[in-house]
């Protein structure tokens, strides 16, 4: 009797899922409808918890900590990147026992400026790439893009998905692309963004998610941020619900980014709220769970301060990026 090779691959759980469009979009449209009201009215409900003195100091080094510090900018200089890395290493210069932040992210060609800002300190470089925030070129030039970013020392890779494709229904197109950019990723971890503010629907949410992770995504972002309509606590609660699902049906762990338009620290313990009562307390970490959101980092910071001397700093007290 033939016996199957140790070195043969496992099959994946979704092989047949993928297996043609018409497998792929049964499979999607086949996922539980979005109860838009009852989504809505949890995230609010969970935005309402209050947080104790211990807790929120807690829950501020851990935000600042799972803060992907950004700049996308087409005037973005060197100097300015260098600057973005040392804010990373030490986001309050004062007090050495602030924690660093997760990651810088900027354009491929800035990646080997970041890495030599950040060298040594234990933040990861992430560079969005495939014609981000577009996602509009071909996908030899996307990949193009990703194995540029990879090989200039990117650890992490933020894509867009064909948002066009996605809309029309080419959900094959989507998932191929994705399995596209992360084999030209290598070993840099991959964040596919969908452009939340532009899929029109919850249920078009929760399929690009499951598209995303079957596809191989380390991690599901929520925006460019360069959209009118990014992060909100009903997005990111419904991916981190597809994100606790897809564990529980695969044993799989992937990460989730919110990304634009968090911008206090009453928001970011929201957020913090929401993962740790739908996903659990496994995605708090900034292994899994990161916050696009640069101007964040100022308020953390400034409510850090208060929280250790009783008192606001001046306006000078953190960097203006």
């Amino acid at each position: 009797m033939k016996t199957e090779s140790a070195a043969t691959p496992a099959k994946s759980p979704f092989a047949d899922v993928t297996a043609s469009d018409a497998t792929l979009r049964r499979f999607l449209h086949g996922l539980p409808g979005v109860d838009t009201v009852g989504l809505e009215a949890r995230a609010a409900a969970l935005g309402t918890r209050s947080i104790k003195t211990t807790a929120k100091a807690y829950a501020i080094d851990l935000a600042i900590s799972m803060i992907d510090l950004t700049t996308l900018e087409g005037a973005d200089t060197a100097g300015k990147v260098h600057a973005l890395g040392a804010k990373a290493v030490h986001p309050d210069p004062t007090d050495r026992g602030t924690p660093t932040t997760a990651a810088v992210c900027v354009y491929p060609d800035m990646v080997a400026t970041a890495k030599a800002a950040v060298a040594g300190s234990g933040v990861k470089v992430a560079s969005v790439a495939t014609a981000f925030p577009a996602g509009r070129a071909a996908l030899g030039v996307k990949l193009a893009d990703t194995k540029d970013a990879v090989a200039a020392g990117a650890d992490e890779i933020d894509m867009v998905i064909d948002r066009g494709a996605f809309l029309s229904g080419d959900y094959m197109k989507v998932y191929e692309e994705i399995r596209a950019v992360k084999e030209a990723a290598g070993p840099a971890r991959l964040k596919v963004i969908f452009e939340t503010g532009e899929l029109s629907t919850y249920d078009n949410i929760r399929r690009a998610s499951w598209i995303g992770m079957i596809a191989g995504a380390d991690f599901i972002k929520t925006s460019t941020g360069k959209v009118g309509v990014n992060a909100t606590p009903a997005n990111t609660l419904l991916m981190l619900e597809a994100v606790r699902d897809f564990r529980a049906q695969t044993g799989v762990q992937i990460g989730v980014k919110p990304a634009g338009g968090i911008r206090s620290t009453k928001d970011a313990i929201k957020f913090l709220v929401l993962v740790n009562e739908t996903a659990g307390p496994d995605w708090l970490d900034n292994h899994w769970f990161r916050f696009g959101a640069s101007s964040l980092l100022n308020d953390l910071l400034m409510q850090r301060q208060k929280l250790a001397t009783g008192r606001y700093s001046g306006p000078d007290y953190v960097t203006v990026d």
